[in-house]
């Protein structure tokens, strides 16, 4: 059975769940830095500390950046379709569900929820759910649709 027939019957299933990865004040401020938002309840933790978070929280759009690395691990061997190259289309949909405190470990678990063929098999696009976790935590940080084409 080929790669691409494997994840078919996956379809509706869990492809798999990332290593922890931990979220520091270093990472959050050169994020900060990389993007220009400096905003106190990111890099100033004396003064984060005095808001509802209780202390210094990451960037949303920092989570969900680490999507493209750091938590991509629980589904690149799933999606390894043998292709020319693989690339990321894009987003339909973004939550950020939970604030990410400094300090955290997050891990995300990717379902498969869609595959698409291109026109004469060009190409197959894959639709995934990624569920970002903070570990202890009851609530997910956040929960993204990523899409990604594998040409061939």
């Amino acid at each position: 059975m080929s790669a691409l027939e494997n994840l078919r019957a996956r379809l509706g299933q869990e492809l798999g769940v990332s290593d922890w990865v931990s979220v520091s004040q270093e990472m959050v401020n050169q994020f900060a830095d990389a993007t220009g938002d400096h905003q106190f309840i990111h890099v100033d933790p004396e003064r984060a500390a005095q808001t509802p978070f209780g202390g210094p929280i990451a960037h949303g759009f920092l989570t969900l950046s680490l999507l493209a690395g750091h938590l991509s691990g629980g589904r690149g061997e799933a999606l390894n379709l043998g292709g020319r190259m693989t690339v990321n289309y894009g987003l339909n949909r973004v939550r950020f569900v939970s604030p990410v405190p400094v300090g955290s470990r997050l891990r995300t678990h990717a379902e498969l929820l869609q595959l698409e063929d291109g026109p004469d098999g060009q190409w197959v696009q894959v639709t995934t759910r990624q569920t970002v976790e903070i570990e202890g935590a009851p609530k997910p940080a956040l929960i993204a649709e990523t899409i990604f084409r594998t040409y061939f």
